[in-house]
């Protein structure tokens, strides 16, 4: 048996122990739920499963690390070979020849190791990384976790479902086991997301340089905004979804909808119609309820809290109503970067033949999977009326119209 079997065999062994004990995670949320869903026995063979899946990954490991060890052990009466020292890679040279395979992509389909699509360098995908930042990116409020991986799972525990420690009657008391926790196991799964666009002749005669800026700057705008489209769309499963038509309803949403944990590092995000209503929202004192950031004056904070605003054609408003969503996101939103961009042509599909041009695709791999739903909260609005001054809100307060 080879090294790359041993390799293989190794894997294997550590996926089957990862997909049992997802199972074993999956098994304590339905018992945590009804302690009748499982039976005794059926948890008894599961970890008596992990326990000689676990066995046979430590052997598997064993097995590969002394092949490895083999391999690299040194024959007798052998020189040594000096060892030549690790260069940094040559970035020019990266970029060259990824542009050389670019071209040869467009005109044949094919590049120069005769791939059928072409893959990204590592420096040019961090390019495009920073260029999604100077467009409105929600991927920043989010937690970003990068995979290796096309699917898998995690298991996390919910803020709102840990319980406190037991309160002893005395120093004499039996420490009681603690309550299990309410754990949720999320899977991701990475789909593909791309975008086409028409390739020119022109382009092919440019430079390098140039080549790979109007990539890049393409490349960033796709992916800042089919990354914001997916996030948004697990926004929208929050599930308190209170409506504000007064000042002090935005107060309410701001500081009685989450845990006080959360509401600490939480922040607001709406649209573009929104943002303009609420900036022109006052207090009693006729104070603006948003002010610009002291740190960043083209910024604006509700009570220290950072206000993102996203273009209505991204965040549509739902029946005539803005969105608020307050929370949290990083906790309750995952990316799941599978770090994979790829570049496809074709002369003949997607209109191209007709038209005797050559398509462009770039193809972006991730997932969005929500977490902890209780992480934040996605108000509406129409209307919202100033706070009257010296009294609590009343009826008589006239509502400013959305605009």
């Amino acid at each position: 048996m080879n090294i790359n079997q041993l390799k293989d065999a190794f894997d294997m062994a550590g996926q089957k122990v990862q997909d049992l004990e997802d199972k074993r995670a999956q098994i304590v949320v339905d018992l945590g739920k009804d302690e009748s869903s499982h039976s005794v026995d059926e948890v008894t063979k599961l970890n008596e499963s992990l326990k000689n899946a676990k066995m046979n990954q430590e052997l598997a490991k064993a097995a590969y690390e002394d092949a490895r060890a083999n391999l690299n052990a040194e024959p007798v009466n052998k020189k040594t070979i000096p060892v030549k020292e690790n260069k940094k890679p040559d970035i020019e040279a990266i970029k060259n020849q990824f542009v050389s395979d670019f071209k040869n992509l467009v005109s044949s389909g094919t590049t120069g190791a005769g791939n059928a699509g072409l893959t990204i360098p590592e420096d040019i995908q961090l390019q495009i990384r920073t260029l999604t930042r100077s467009f409105v990116s929600l991927e920043s409020l989010v937690n970003v976790e990068n995979v290796a991986t096309s699917s898998g799972s995690r298991v996390y525990e919910k803020l709102n479902d840990i319980t406190p420690l037991k309160d002893l009657d005395d120093e004499s008391a039996t420490i009681g086991n603690n309550d299990d926790p309410e754990l949720t196991v999320v899977k991701y799964l990475i789909h593909r997301y791309a975008g086409i666009t028409t390739v020119t002749n022109t382009l092919l005669k440019d430079t390098v340089d140039n080549i790979i800026q109007w990539l890049t700057n393409w490349a960033a705008k796709k992916d800042v905004v089919t990354r914001n489209a997916k996030i948004l769309e697990v926004m929208g499963k929050a599930p308190r979804k209170p409506t504000i038509s007064k000042f002090d309803d935005v107060k309410d949403l701001e500081n009685n909808t989450l845990d006080p944990a959360i509401e600490a590092t939480s922040s607001f995000v709406t649209n573009q119609s929104g943002y303009n209503l609420l900036s022109k929202l006052k207090d009693a004192n006729g104070r603006y309820l948003m002010q610009p950031d002291v740190t960043n004056p083209d910024k604006y904070l509700i009570d220290g809290k950072p206000v993102t605003r996203i273009a209505d054609k991204w965040l549509p408003d739902v029946s005539g109503s803005h969105p608020l969503y307050f929370g949290d996101l990083k906790q309750g939103i995952t990316l799941f970067d599978r770090q994979q961009m790829q570049i496809d042509t074709t002369n003949t599909g997607a209109g191209s033949f007709e038209t005797d041009t050559t398509k462009l695709r770039f193809i972006d791999r991730f997932d969005v999977q929500l977490i902890d739903d209780g992480a934040f909260a996605a108000a509406s609005f129409k209307t919202v009326a100033d706070q009257a001054k010296g009294t609590a809100d009343t009826d008589k307060q006239t509502a400013q119209p959305s605009k």
